[in-house]
């Protein structure tokens, strides 16, 4: 029994190393967008009305707050739970794509009590969320087929019909073999994927949103239709350039293009900003939790 036991302890000791390299990681990265990002301009475009920072907020939040619904219902996991949700995005976004859901995995094995491993329902979730996105890609398709006609979104007939194959095969593949792949109830396969929808038409409507507030002189209705266009050039897994399919869709705008792609780069500079200072304040208060419970 001592061989078999010993593997085991040396990989629980590994894996209490797993959470803070991550931790490491992310900080890394953070400080060294620090570094990189455009300072001058980012304080030159600083919104002044309190509603765009609102808006810019929930929006920011959306992802989180969806993931905390999903596990909430999922783990019972309390109200703190959304930030480990929060630093799980951060590492996505700024260090390495699914990176979050390793760290978040990490945080739940040690603190979350349920029976088995919570491997299976963060990997279920994380398969969900590309699922929903096909699902919105296609139905936002549909839906902006006439301006896709007329603009094209840098999108060409081969690309587009090779990335449609694409996602009604992965999404009938993983339907058919759900049993296999998934390995939550199916009421729950189905709330989780309810959320993700709900979640990304959120962030599509605060986008366009977002972008109106920031430039006015474009109405809404012509934001809407872009920030359903950036869904498609970023979800469409063919595209071999996004910049360019996005810089297309700006198109549609027929007026200050130079300025809508000046504030839209603003803003996800913005956005690394904020990760980079959510991120670090996060760190400052675990440390503080530390000191008072020491």
């Amino acid at each position: 029994m001592l061989p078999l036991t010993r593997p085991a302890s040396r990989w629980r000791r590994l894996s209490a190393w797993i959470g803070p390299a991550i931790s490491l990681g992310i900080l890394a990265s953070a400080l060294w967008q620090v570094h990189a990002l455009d300072w001058q301009t980012l304080l030159a475009y600083v919104p002044r009305s309190p509603l765009v920072w609102l808006v810019l907020a929930v929006n920011y939040l959306s992802g989180p707050v969806g993931d905390w619904v999903i596990f909430r219902k999922l783990w019972k996991i309390p109200l703190e739970g959304v930030f480990p949700l929060i630093k799980k995005m951060i590492g996505n976004q700024i260090l390495l794509s699914y990176v979050g859901e390793v760290y978040f995995y990490d945080w739940a094995r040690r603190h979350v009590k349920m029976a088995g491993s919570p491997f299976g329902a963060v990997k279920d979730v994380a398969i969900l969320s590309a699922i929903a996105g096909y699902a919105m890609t296609l139905v936002m398709m549909i839906v902006a087929w006439p301006y896709i006609k007329q603009f094209g979104f840098g999108i060409n007939g081969s690309e587009l019909q090779g990335s449609i194959a694409i996602m009604l095969v992965t999404g009938l593949g993983i339907t058919v073999f759900r049993n296999r792949l998934l390995s939550l109830p199916r009421a729950d396969l189905l709330f989780v994927l309810a959320v993700h929808m709900v979640r990304m038409t959120v962030n599509t409507v605060l986008t366009a949103v977002l972008w109106s507030l920031m430039l006015p002189a474009v109405p809404l209705s012509s934001w809407l239709i872009l920030s359903t266009g950036r869904l498609l050039v970023t979800r469409l897994p063919l595209i071999p350039n996004q910049e360019i399919a996005f810089a297309g869709a700006l198109a549609i705008l027929g007026g200050p293009v130079s300025q809508a792609h000046e504030m839209i780069t603003v803003i996800a500079l913005f956005i690394t900003a904020i990760h980079i200072a959510v991120y670090i304040a996060m760190l400052v208060l675990d440390l503080a939790q530390k000191e008072r419970n020491a």
